[in-house]
């Protein structure tokens, strides 16, 4: 029951029985098949439902009573204010009070256009009230005639074999048979007698206004009865009875002339009162069975008719018709009574017959058959004007049949009657059937016997003979051999001979029937030719015995009017050259294969065309004709019509080339062309525009014949012809004749919608750039703009105003397609249009608001209140739908007052089951753009209310009129597969939820997943089991699958997992245990390997089957079960059949394939590890890859390298693992060298032009493939360099990477590459890929001396200075010392690498390697010495990361220092004094934690590089577990304190690293100890002195040099740093225990040992080196020993204390540090002796020195 007041939702129905029914227009629309009920069994239910309705016709409608009344009272389920309401329509509509409310309560339903919420007050207020009752009025009317509309429809179809629901017809109509004439013709008289209501008895709203509508009702009714009527006698028999019944009525009736209210009859009822005679003469006609007359007397068996055994019924018949003569419509039925008295009692009633007759001749019976039949309209499909040709079709045959041709008038009448009756689809194939002595095959025969003297009639009769190719078949070649030539003569000529009695002539020489010019084409009668004359009024027609065809007398005819164009008799011959002309357009149009025969007149068509059009008083419907003639050889031919028409003139031109836009548009050099001048000359002063319609189909199917750029170009003119003189204007021009403006507008539409569909041209100006400017951006634009804003009600009023019952042509029938092709036209200018920043003014248009629900949007969204042409809603919501998609505004704003009443709209079409499906698919698209677009639109349609809960926590509830109570309907598990609920519209429901997810609509969000069995309904799709993707699948159940795959994912992403809604969990959870993990990857794997094969037939569904793959993908990727993984890497096998294809399609699948692979890879790192061997299928897939073509395949290329790369790391093989590695190596390194001489043309080609091509560095799974090579972190080269440093490194021995290098020349490809890199300062990625590739082969000797040989020195050495800028001021410049550098790649980091790979190289090959090493320090000695000297001034990880790589060179290059010293000796000095230097700076910040900290806090401020401010959230601090940091105890407070200690403690770190190996490398450059000890004979000038006899702390200043002090201070900070170590403190302050773990700690204690070693080692040597040295004063001697005995004592006993407490043993004794701890336990003979080697060596020179 609808509550409109009580806001229940509106889609139920009275809970009353009697009152639960379908309004008539809804039962209508279902009928016809436009509803979502479209199977024969639906139907069928709904006509079991409904037939008595249909039978009781208008009587269904009861008048008002007062037991109806009492009934309505006392039902309780109805608002009171409905019932008050019910009773007022009841008064106004003489209607029963119950059907009333039921009325009411429909129109609410359908067409009610106010919010429910408005109702209460319409109906309080007076004058809404009554503006509501008249509506409501007008719905009534309309369901009055829908109800009839429906029997109608019935009786159209019942028969016919093409019908889908012909059965369900035929037994309904069986059903309505017996009763159905009675009651209708009952109401007919009803109708007819009616007495017009007045506002005495149905109350003051009926004005004469109301009445005037009422009666035009009453006739729409009459005419529907009548229509029905004789539709229903044209399939059953009329008994006598019934046509004498019939015959008085209408005769009562004055066949509808004298209506009881004809005094309200006025002009615009003329066409419904016709109509009504129409009907009434056909349904006489059919009662009196003239085609069963016509059979009988053939038979010769009269007596069988009905009307032979009722002599009385015939008699009373005879006097009333003798009355009859007065009104036109009686002419046919005395025609067809004349007919059947005459064939049964001729004798009988002669005299009757002959009054009668003659009765019906002089009405006009001919003119006035054609004209009624022409009324009723085209029979294309429209029944009722087929079934009455058929009648006349009878009528007509009999009357030539059974009188002599020149007793019924006019030829010319006779033969238009004939033409219009043939029109009927099936007349023409059953008239070739018959014999040609009979019926209209005598029209024919007299019509052949006039000749070519009269060429009209034959031609006309013909050319509606021609329905299709068979019958264009018979007429071709009925034309191609007659036999007689008519002629008229005025006088005898000379050159003939004739009887005496002038019967018989006889041509005594030939003659050319042409008077043409010699070599034409011609007729040549011979002599000797018989022919037959007939004397008549005009002389002597003699009929010639001579065999010709008419084509080429019609080619001789085309000829002639082409001689005397420009004469006096051109009128005359176009009139003889019409009827060829639409002759020939008929028989190519119907019969193709014809058209070669006839050449010679269609070629002669363009000369005609040109020579017409340019006389003065041209004749327009003879051009009309050629240019229709050309459209249909255009349709087959377009290339050759085209460049013949070019060079007619007819057609717009341009007189200079066209270049661009700006001149097109300007129509700078154009031409109208003729058409053109008789458009305005002639077309629009006269109102009639034959030739324009026929240029307008011409240019259209010139466009659609898909011409080449240069011809399209030539239509240029055309179009713009069309654009800028007919569009913005045309509906202002003048008609005579209604419907010819809405024809018009349709076929511009027409024309443009085609040139938008064209496929696009790549030159400008195109014929589709030029639409789209236009458009865009001219007066076009606002012409269709207005013809999109004729509007709903405009076109309900056009509709309502056809007489016809709802066929389909018809002036409303042309607007709504007119509309329709505006929308089309608007949608794809917006859809093609070019991006641009300045608003153009037909979006403008568009988008603008005007005052009072004026603008355009507003318009648009009113046309779902559009009913009859389900399309035009579906059209309008589909331009909604673009509008907001790139339109900057807000519809809700555009839809003012009217939103939330176009919202219930909406709604309401949207819950309706019978709804039209398309409309539905097409409101829910558009609410799913709205989501993201428009956001105050979605929330009106959301409609969330809010819920007060507890501590002012908001809760959302669903609003009455929420779209999404709609959308979980169809989404329920229990509506699938239900006919309300098709796959597309459980898609387009589950698309718009996405969009709530995508766009995080919480409110609305957080409802729906509270909401019961929602998840579980959501997921339904994903349990079920779909078709094998190689049976024909449909494509949204696919995509239906991917919205709930990608829903779950955003679920899951965005909720923290805890707060998951149970029921999702449980879903979750039965799909992974229902296997569904397994049944999915199994599906997408076998869709994929179908894509891949059907790949050459085209794909039906590739974007639905991407997108699914693309959901499954991001399921995978956020699901929490490792089994994918391990299902994604058992479906490896479909990769290659995908990749290896060259359709980019495929390629696209392919590629997320990859990438999906690739994220599994990194997410379960863990199931990897263990997997069985991934490598394999890998490499086949990266085999077949690297054949297929390159250019499309670099991103799949990129994504596979890094997969295997994460397989090699994360599995940690050897080469013993990998069984496939030398194909791996092999296509690895011929990729490496292959693109990495690619990058190398596009850098070279880049330097020299200057053009860098844009960079795109995005992680886009689906980026377009690039054409110029280009340096990129994730590319394939340098991917490449990647996986084959991996492969090398798994491949230690280096047996399969030295076969594929000796094979391949990789080395040196990569190194020309990486030293024009360098050279250049470009391709940072690959130059850093290439160098740790060179420095894993440098690791070990094979691969060292591979490199080496390969030319790495003469390839990175000089190159590579221009990496760097060196100056003299090095702590002014920033060195590239960033903090970024030390992660992401940068030109330092290069350098850096570059060090490492030198001290690699001369660690591996030594001496072979030594002069290169000294080239690289000699080229890049500024920069080491610099570095080296910056540690003071530049305390960053960057700068100290350098240092320690420069200083690990250093040391491995001063193994060799006498060949040092020998080539550059200064350099040596200069290193030696910066190390010693450095080794003062280590000390002195390692020292001074207070002052290092200090500087760190500067250089950050400085560099802008500041702490983290503030404390961080305890979730965001990182793990503390620094590893080799150093344990320092400083003071910090709170969380900041240790985030600044944590840099601290890594500067500590790197400072302890540098000072190690400084110390290591000092001590190459001073003596070995045991020899400057014990060899007497050493060259003290072999070594310099590198430490001053100064004892003093170092101090931090450059001036001050390096000395003992400084030697002194560093074992002190070692000593200290090895006992805070030692000592755990207590948590409060941050030291090493509470810092490291155990490993870290061992590992610091063994580089402080080492450091602490060196230094004694670099002291004593030192010490020794002084003492020995005769230049030292010998005070200065005595002093070193002093200082040296006490320092060193003081030192020892600290030590040995250390020692006592467990220690690392010494590192010294080994080449690399080797910490191992000793046992601390007090019985290690060891540790309580103290005795560590280098403490021996230490005591031994402490007593060496005390000596």
């Amino acid at each position: 029951m609808v509550r409109a007041l009580s806001g229940h939702v509106l889609g139920a129905k009275m809970a009353n029985s009697e009152m639960c029914v379908r309004s008539s227009r809804e039962l209508w629309t279902i009928l016809l098949g436009r509803s979502a009920l479209r199977e024969p069994g639906q139907i069928e239910a709904e006509l079991e439902r409904n037939w008595d309705r249909l039978l009781l016709g208008l009587c269904y409608y009861k008048p008002p009573s007062s037991s109806s009344a009492e009934k309505l009272k006392s039902d309780k389920d109805i608002a009171q204010p409905l019932k008050d309401f019910g009773l007022r329509i009841s008064k106004l509509l003489g209607l029963d009070e119950q059907q009333s409310v039921q009325i009411l309560q429909c129109y609410l339903q359908e067409d009610y256009r106010g919010t429910r919420n408005a109702l209460k007050s319409v109906l309080q207020d007076e004058r809404q009230s009554q503006a509501l009752l008249l509506k409501i009025a007008d719905y009534y009317y309309e369901e009055r005639v829908c109800l009839l509309r429906c029997v109608l429809l019935l009786l159209t179809y019942f028969q016919d074999e093409r019908h889908p629901y012909r059965a369900e017809y035929a037994s309904c109509v069986s059903k309505l048979e017996k009763d159905l004439v009675s009651n209708y013709q009952q109401q007919f008289e009803k109708l007819f007698k009616a007495e017009a209501p007045t506002w005495e008895t149905h109350g003051n709203l009926m004005t004469e206004r109301q009445v005037s509508r009422w009666f035009l009702q009453c006739l729409r009714e009459q005419s529907l009865l009548l229509e029905i009527l004789f539709l229903y006698y044209a399939y059953f028999e009329m008994p006598p009875s019934d046509l004498l019944a019939f015959t008085k009525i209408f005769k009562e009736q004055g066949f509808g002339q004298r209506q009881t209210n004809r005094h309200l009859v006025d002009k615009s009822m003329d066409a419904l009162v016709d109509r009504i005679g129409y009907f009434s003469s056909l349904i006489l006609v059919e009662g009196m069975d003239i085609d069963f007359l016509h059979k009988c007397a053939l038979e010769d068996r009269p007596e069988q008719h009905q009307f032979s055994s009722t002599p009385e019924i015939c008699k009373e018949m005879d006097q009333m018709l003798l009355t009859f003569g007065d009104i036109l419509h009686h002419a046919p039925v005395l025609l067809a009574w004349v007919l059947l008295r005459h064939t049964l009692k001729p004798d009988e009633a002669s005299p009757v017959i002959r009054r009668i007759g003659n009765a019906s001749l002089q009405l006009g019976v001919f003119q006035y058959l054609t004209s009624m039949l022409q009324a009723l309209g085209s029979s294309g499909n429209n029944c009722t004007a087929s079934t009455a040709r058929m009648c006349v079709y009878g009528l007509i045959s009999f009357v030539v049949t059974s009188f002599e041709e020149e007793t019924l008038g006019s030829q010319q009448h006779l033969i238009n009657a004939a033409c219009e009756v043939l029109a009927a689809p099936s007349l023409a194939e059953i008239f070739w059937e018959t014999k040609p002595e009979m019926g209209l095959g005598m029209i024919l025969d007299s019509a052949v016997g006039m000749f070519p003297h009269k060429i009209g009639p034959l031609l006309q009769l013909l050319t509606a003979l021609l329905s299709d190719k068979s019958t264009g078949k018979k007429v071709y070649s009925f034309l191609d051999k007659l036999s007689f030539y008519t002629e008229v003569y005025k006088h005898k000529p000379n050159d003939i001979m004739s009887r005496e009695d002038e019967t018989l002539w006889r041509r005594q020489a030939p003659k050319l029937l042409y008077p043409l010019g010699l070599g034409q084409t011609n007729l040549r009668m011979p002599q000797g030719c018989l022919g037959q004359v007939i004397p008549g009024d005009q002389g002597y027609i003699v009929r010639w015995d001579y065999s010709y065809s008419s084509w080429t007398l019609f080619t001789c005819e085309i000829e002639m009017l082409l001689h005397v164009v420009s004469t006096a008799d051109v009128i005359l011959h176009c009139e003889r050259v019409k009827p060829i002309l639409d002759l020939v357009h008929k028989v190519i149009s119907t019969d193709w294969t014809v058209s070669d025969c006839l050449l010679p007149i269609t070629s002669r068509i363009y000369m005609l065309l040109q020579r017409l059009t340019s006389v003065i008083n041209p004749p327009i419907d003879v051009i009309a004709s050629c240019v229709n003639c050309l459209t249909v050889l255009a349709a087959r031919m377009p290339g050759k019509v085209w460049s013949s028409l070019h060079h007619t003139g007819f057609l717009p031109f341009a007189s200079i080339p066209l270049t661009n836009m700006a001149q097109s548009i300007s129509a700078e050099g154009m031409k109208a062309g003729n058409y053109g001048n008789i458009l305005v000359l002639i077309e629009q002063p006269r109102g009639e525009y034959a030739v324009t319609i026929a240029f307008l189909r011409l240019v259209t199917t010139l466009v659609k014949g898909q011409l080449g750029s240069t011809q399209n170009k030539g239509l240029i003119p055309c179009v713009l012809l069309v654009l800028k003189e007919m569009l913005p204007t045309y509906h202002k021009w003048r008609y005579n004749t209604y419907g010819v403006r809405e024809r018009i507008g349709c076929l511009i539409l027409e024309l443009i919608h085609a040139i938008l569909n064209l496929s696009p041209e790549g030159d400008s100006p195109s014929l589709q750039s030029l639409c789209i400017y236009s458009l865009t951006n001219t007066d076009a634009g606002q012409a269709v703009v207005n013809i999109m804003g004729i509007g709903v009600d405009t076109i309900d009023v056009v509709l309502a105003a056809q007489p016809s019952s709802g066929g389909s042509e018809g002036p409303g029938q042309v607007l709504i397609q007119t509309v329709k092709l505006a929308f089309s036209v608007t949608n794809n200018v917006i859809r093609l249009k070019p991006a641009s920043d300045v608003v153009s003014p037909l979006e403008q248009a568009l988008t603008q608001h005007g005052g009072h629900g004026k603008n355009l949007i507003a318009v648009l969204a009113k046309y779902i209140y559009h009913k009859h042409d389900p399309a035009l809603p579906r059209l309008a919501i589909q331009l909604l739908k673009r509008l907001a998609t790139v339109a900057p505004m807000s519809v809700y704003a555009c839809l003012g007052n009217d939103a939330a009443a176009i919202r219930d709209a909406f709604l309401t079409r949207l819950q309706s089951k019978t709804e039209d499906m398309r409309i539905k698919v097409m409101i829910l698209e558009f609410l799913t753009v709205a989501v993201e677009t428009q956001p105050g639109l979605i929330e009106l349609f959301l409609n969330l209310e809010v819920k007060d809960g507890v501590e002012g926590s908001k809760e959302f509830l669903l609003g009455e009129w929420s779209c999404l109570h709609v959308v979980l309907d169809l989404i329920d598990s229990k509506q699938q597969g239900k006919y309300w609920c098709p796959p597309l519209l459980h898609r387009a429901a589950l698309a718009f939820l996405h969009a709530l997810w995508q766009d995080r609509r919480d409110s609305a969000i957080s409802v729906l997943r509270t909401k019961e069995k929602f998840w579980e309904n959501l997921t339904t799709p994903l349990f079920g089991t779909l078709p094998t993707p190689s049976d024909t699948t449909e494509p949204c159940v696919l995509e239906t699958c991917a919205f709930v795959m990608k829903i779950i994912g955003l679920e899951i992403y965005y909720v923290v997992s805890g707060s998951l809604e149970q029921s999702l969990k449980d879903t979750l959870k039965k799909f992974s245990c229902g296997k569904r993990y397994e049944y999915w990857s199994n599906y997408v794997k076998s869709l994929v390997c179908h894509m891949a094969k059907t790949e050459e037939d085209g794909m039906r569904c590739f974007s639905e089957c991407q997108m699914l793959i693309s959901a499954w993908r991001m399921l995978l990727i956020l699901s929490t079960s490792h089994v994918c993984c391990l299902l994604m890497l058992s479906g490896l096998d479909c990769l290659p059949q995908l990749l290896v294809p060259t359709s980019l399609p495929c390629l696209r699948i392919g590629s997320m394939m990859a990438t999906l692979l690739l994220i599994l890879l990194k997410q379960w790192r863990s199931v990897v590890a263990s997997a069985p061997d991934v490598l394999a299928p890998l490499t086949l897939v990266l085999e077949s890859i690297l054949q297929a073509d390159q250019q499309l395949m670099g991103r799949t290329k990129a994504k596979l390298f890094s997969a295997l790369i994460s397989v090699l790391q994360i599995q940690g093989l050897n080469s013993g693992g990998i069984s496939h590695l030398p194909q791996l190596l092999l296509c690895v390194c011929e990729t490496a060298q292959d693109e990495a001489l690619a990058l190398m043309d596009s850098t070279r080609h880049v330097a020299v032009t200057g053009d860098t091509p844009e960079d795109k560095d995005s992680m886009e799974t689906d980026v377009v493939p690039r054409t110029l090579h280009q340096d990129q972190r994730d590319g394939v080269c340098v991917l490449a360099l990647h996986l084959a440093k991996e492969l090398c490194r798994v491949d230690e021995n280096g047996e399969h990477w030295v076969l594929v290098m000796r094979r391949l020349p990789v080395l040196p490809s990569v190194l020309s590459c990486l030293e024009l890199s360098l050279r250049l300062k470009q391709n940072l990625y690959f130059t850093e890929a290439a160098l740790h590739l060179l420095l894993t082969l440098a690791r070990t000797p094979q691969g060292a001396t591979a490199v080496a040989g390969a030319g790495v020195i003469q390839s990175i050495c000089l190159p590579l200075l221009s990496v760097y800028e060196v100056t003299t001021n090095g702590a002014s410049q920033n060195l590239g010392f960033s903090r970024k550098s030390q992660d992401t790649p940068s030109w330092p980091g290069v350098y850096r690498l570059c060090l490492s790979l030198m001290e690699s190289l001369l660690k591996t090959l030594r001496y072979n390697f030594i002069n290169e090493a000294l080239d690289f320090v000699g080229v890049h000695q500024e920069r080491i010495l610099q570095c080296l000297n910056a540690v003071r001034t530049v305390q960053s990880l960057a700068c100290l990361d350098e240092a320690d790589h420069t200083v690990g060179f250093l040391l491995q290059l001063s193994s060799f220092c006498k060949e040092w010293q020998f080539h550059l000796p200064q350099l040596l000095r200069d290193v030696q004094v910066n190390l010693c230097y450095l080794c003062q700076t280590c000390t002195y910040l390692l020292h001074s934690k207070k002052m290092l900290h200090h500087y760190l806090q500067a250089s950050m401020t400085k560099n802008g590089d500041t702490l983290p401010p503030g404390p961080l959230p305890r979730a965001q601090r990182a793990p503390q577990t620094p590893s080799k940091q150093l344990a320092a105890a400083v003071p910090g407070v709170g969380e900041r304190g240790e985030v600044e200690e944590k840099a601290l403690l890594a500067v500590q770190c790197s400072l302890l690293k540098i000072l190690s190996k400084t110390l290591a490398t000092l001590q190459h450059f001073t003596p070995d100890c045991c020899q400057i000890l014990l060899d007497q004979s050493l060259d003290l000038a072999e070594y310099r002195t590198l430490f001053v006899l100064s004892f003093s702390t170092p101090a931090f200043d450059s001036d001050v040099a390096p000395s003992f002090g400084t030697l002194l201070a560093t074992i002190n900070v070692t000593l200290s740093m090895l006992g805070e170590v030692e000592k755990k403190k207590e948590p409060a302050s941050l030291s090493m225990g509470t810092l490291a773990s155990s490993e870290d700690i061992q590992a610091l204690k063994s580089l402080l040992m080492f450091t602490m070693e060196n230094c004694f080692y670099v002291l004593i040597s030192q010490a020794v080196r002084y003492l020995k040295d005769p230049t030292v004063h010998l005070r200065d001697k005595q002093r070193l020993k002093q200082e040296l005995s006490s320092e060193l004592s003081t030192l020892l006993s600290s030590l040995s204390r250390y020692f006592r407490r467990g220690s690392p043993s010494s590192p010294a004794s080994g080449l690399l540090p080797s910490p191992q701890s000793k046992p601390s336990t007090p019985s290690s003979k060891v540790v309580q002796d103290g005795q560590e080697p280098f403490i021996q060596l230490v005591q031994a020179f402490v007593r060496h020195v005390q000596r």
